[in-house]
């Protein structure tokens, strides 16, 4: 009975996962010395990335002028769109689809068969 539930020890053995053995360390506790450090290295990197964000909005200015005015008429588009979605409430909107929906044939439908 036992030779029919026979399993070999051990966990699972994930492809693509590096590690080997799978035994993780344990974490040694920072210092508040440490901490301290790491607080003011994050606020460098916070005001390094607003520069960044500063120095893409000037990226544009390399784009062509084909490539601006694409991005202009979108824009434009996106306006306009967003300008007409707000006119209409939510119950002339559902009105229309409504409409619409009355609209289109019923070959879909299944036909009753039988009497009645």
């Amino acid at each position: 009975m036992s030779d029919a539930y026979f399993s070999t020890g051990g966990g699972l053995k994930l492809k693509g996962v590096s590690g080997g053995s799978g035994v993780t360390k344990k974490k040694k506790k920072k210092t508040t010395a440490q901490v301290e450090k790491q607080q003011t290295s994050d606020q460098s990197d916070k005001s390094k990335e607003s520069s960044d964000n500063i120095r893409e909005s000037s990226s544009s200015s390399s784009m062509t002028d084909a490539e601006r005015r694409f991005e202009e008429t979108r824009r434009k588009r996106q306006e306009e769109k967003a300008t007409k979605i707000a006119q209409k409430s939510h119950k002339e909107r559902v009105q229309e689809f409504n409409a619409y929906l009355e609209s289109l044939s019923e070959h879909n439908d299944i036909p009753r068969v039988g009497p009645g």
